[in-house]
C-alpha cells in the first residue's frame, strides 16, 4: 500500500475516533485458547493490497448516549388528618373534658375546686386563650366569668361576635393561687407556673387540634410565650400573625395565632384597650367581621 492511501486512511480513522464514545470500541470476548489460535488457517491472513488501490472502510453511526427512560412517579400530596364532624367534636371535647377534671398531675390539682376545661362552639372560626382560672372560675367551673370575662364579652361582641360563636380556654385548667391554703381569699390569683402549664400543655394542644379553629388569640403574656414564643415581652409579639406550632398533636389544617392583652390588664390599664382594639381588628379583617350593625 501507498505511503498517500495509508496517511489518508490513518486521517479517518483519527476523526472517527474522536467523534465516538469509548463504550463503542469495547466489546467483551472470550480470549481464544492455544489451539484454536493456532489453528487459524494463512488463509484467513488479510491480504496485501496492489500499488495505488483504496481501501474503503464502513464504520457504524456514532450513537448519542441517552439515560434509559423511566416511569413517571405521581406525586403524592402529604396526607392531611381530616377534620372531625361537630358530632365527633363534641364528644372529644366531652371525654378530653372528663380527663382534665380528674387530673392531679401537678399540685394545681390538690387545691382546686373546679377543674376549669373550656367552653364554647365546637366549630368555632375563633378561640381565645387565657392563663388560668381565677377565683370565679374556680368556683363555677368556667372559663371567663369574673370581671375579665365580663370584659371579654363586650369584646367579642364589639367584633360582631357572641361568646356561643367562639371557644374559650386557658392554659392552664385549674386555678393557680398565690396563697392554696386559703382558696375563700379575694386576690388570690397568680399566674401559672412553667411546670403547671407543662403539665397542662397537651390538654390545651388537644383541644386546639379537635377544634380546629381558623384563628386563635392568646389573651396576656403568659399564653402568648407558650403558645407563640418565649419573647422577653408581650410587646415584642403583638401586631402579628404567627403560624401555630404545637408540640404534641398534629393539626388538620394550619392556624395562626395573634397576641394581644388580657381582659384583667386592660382593667387595670384602660388606656392600652385602645391598642387591644387594634389587635382585634386585624382578626375581624381576616374573618371579614365588621362589627355590631349600628
Amino acid at each position: 500500500m501507498g505511503q498517500n492511501s495509508l496517511r489518508r486512511l490513518a486521517g479517518e480513522l483519527k476523526n472517527f475516533l474522536l467523534e465516538q464514545d469509548e463504550d463503542e470500541f469495547i466489546i467483551p470476548a472470550a480470549a481464544p485458547t492455544t489451539a484454536a489460535a493456532a489453528g487459524v488457517s494463512r488463509a484467513s491472513e488479510p491480504q496485501a493490497m496492489e500499488e495505488g488501490s483504496t481501501l474503503r472502510v464502513d464504520f457504524p453511526r456514532a450513537r448519542q448516549t441517552q439515560p434509559a427512560p423511566q416511569p413517571s412517579q405521581p406525586v403524592q400530596p402529604p396526607e392531611e388528618t381530616p377534620l372531625m364532624t361537630t358530632a365527633q367534636k363534641k364528644a372529644a371535647l366531652t371525654e378530653l373534658a372528663e380527663t382534665i377534671k380528674q387530673c392531679s398531675r401537678c399540685a394545681l390539682g390538690a387545691t382546686r375546686l373546679n377543674a376549669v376545661p373550656g367552653e364554647g362552639n365546637v366549630d368555632a372560626e375563633l378561640m381565645f386563650v387565657g392563663e388560668g382560672p381565677g377565683y370565679d372560675e374556680d368556683r363555677q367551673g368556667r372559663p371567663f366569668v369574673g370581671r375579665a370575662g365580663q370584659l371579654l364579652d363586650k369584646m367579642i361582641v364589639a367584633m360582631g361576635l357572641t361568646r356561643e360563636q367562639v371557644f374559650i380556654a386557658n392554659i392552664a385548667k385549674c386555678h393557680p393561687m398565690v396563697d392554696p391554703l386559703h382558696p375563700e381569699k379575694h386576690g388570690n390569683d397568680r399566674a401559672p407556673n412553667a411546670g403547671e402549664i407543662a403539665c397542662c400543655r397537651k390538654f390545651l394542644e388537644q383541644q386546639i387540634a379537635i377544634i380546629c379553629p381558623k384563628y386563635i388569640v392568646a389573651l396576656g403574656g403568659v399564653s402568648a410565650k407558650a403558645l407563640i414564643s418565649d419573647a422577653k415581652s408581650l410587646g415584642a409579639l403583638r401586631g402579628q400573625f404567627y403560624n401555630l406550632q404545637l408540640d404534641n398533636v398534629t393539626l388538620p389544617r394550619p392556624v395562626k395565632i395573634l397576641a394581644t392583652f388580657h381582659p384583667a390588664a386592660l382593667l387595670r390599664n384602660p388606656n392600652w384597650k385602645k391598642d387591644a382594639w387594634k389587635d382585634l381588628r386585624m382578626v375581624m379583617a381576616e374573618l371579614g367581621l365588621k362589627g355590631p350593625a349600628k
